[in-house]
């Protein structure tokens, strides 16, 4: 050795440890530990997914509504027009000459059949028990013939776009017997 350099130094390689009883276990912990987190992410990838899928349903949904309901403010708006209009029919059939009445009566059909068209029905009031979801109450009256809580007369049609009140019915509702 004698004739070695001093930048030359002997180069010893470590010996390889042999693994001890503790080194094992962080190697367990750290794969348990990789292990949950990939059973965290996977948990987390599905509701995320699930949520995803939940809201474009929802989306789905909500877009077909304003389609089914999207004429509902031009219809209310047209409601009292055909009250006015089924007035002047009435007075027609009164009063009018037959070519009159001839013209309002095509003129009518024609707007039911335009309301049946977009979704709007009338609600048929007269005769049926009072629902306050459908009918307006102006008042009550004794009646011998009604039962009470019936409705004995309507004043002003309601309507109903599908499944929508558009405007109840104002009606007279039966107290029963005098």
């Amino acid at each position: 050795m004698e004739n070695q350099t001093l930048n030359e130094q002997p180069t010893e390689t470590p010996a390889p440890e042999a693994p001890s009883a503790g080194s094992a276990a962080p190697e367990e912990n750290s794969l348990e530990a990789i292990q949950a987190d990939v059973n965290r992410f996977r948990d987390l990838a599905m509701r995320t997914q699930a949520d995803f899928e939940n809201y474009r349903k929802r989306a789905i949904r909500e877009k077909e509504e304003a389609i089914k309901y999207a004429n509902g403010g031009l219809l209310e708006r047209l409601v009292p027009l055909i009250d006015n209009f089924e007035l002047g029919l009435q007075a027609a059939r009164t009063e009018g000459s037959q070519g009159v009445l001839l013209g309002f009566e095509l003129v009518a059909k024609q707007f039911q059949e335009f309301l049946s068209a977009s979704g709007v029905e009338a609600i048929e009031a007269e005769g049926q028990p009072f629902d306050p979801n459908l009918h307006e109450a102006m008042g009550g009256e004794a009646s011998d013939t009604v039962p009470e809580g019936v409705v004995i007369r309507q004043l002003r049609k309601g309507y109903k776009l599908r499944d929508r009140l558009l405007r109840p019915a104002t009606v007279f509702v039966s107290k029963g017997k005098a």
